[in-house]
């Protein structure tokens, strides 16, 4: 940040008086600019006809990560539930007809400033399309998963998540809430 939101002045990076953190301060006006991380709210939709367990991915058709598979997820806008905000990607990314259920995951990335959150969520029918931000939407058995085009790890991580809570449902388990945190991005390596 270099000027200021309310007047356009130069802003300068210091620690105010009662805080511990610099922060952009307007060199005219005094008003302090806090930076704080983004959300990132989205779904896991599946569709689970007798025991047929798909869930739904969308290839992104944006940066970062285009042609990669993801789940319908975005930053949650001003005035918004989390669930409003999962809710509102799932439809605008994969035009998608779901109920939302608990919030499943919750992953800290705080090398992007970003807070990711995943609800459950179940798909009412199969009537589903690429939004402008998916290149494609497909169902995905769990053998199917292209694990190697995950788009972000904290979709890798929940998806893990949910495939394991899935799988001890029939052994009496049941979806729990996770947290992860991920501290350092992953080491991504040239093809050779």
């Amino acid at each position: 940040m270099k000027f200021c939101s309310a007047c356009a002045h130069p802003v300068s990076l210091s620690i105010p008086q009662g805080d511990n953190r610099l922060r952009h301060i307007c060199s005219h006006c005094g008003l302090i600019h806090y930076e704080n991380p983004k959300m990132v709210l989205g779904s896991i939709p599946v569709w689970d006809a007798e025991g047929d367990l798909r869930i739904l991915l969308c290839k992104r058709a944006i940066e970062p990560r285009v042609g990669y598979w993801t789940l319908p997820a975005g930053f949650m806008e001003n005035c918004e539930t989390t669930a409003e905000a999962a809710f509102r990607e799932t439809v605008e990314e994969a035009g998608a007809n779901i109920v939302l259920h608990e919030l499943f995951s919750l992953i800290n990335v705080p090398h992007v400033h970003q807070v990711h959150m995943f609800y459950r969520a179940t798909l009412l029918d199969l009537d589903y399309k690429a939004g402008v931000e998916s290149l494609e939407v497909k169902l995905f058995h769990p053998d199917e998963i292209p694990w190697d085009d995950i788009a972000f790890q904290t979709v890798s991580h929940t998806l893990r998540f949910f495939l394991e809570d899935h799988a001890a449902l029939e052994n009496g388990g049941h979806y729990r809430f996770h947290t992860l945190d991920i501290v350092k991005p992953a080491q991504v390596t040239a093809p050779d």
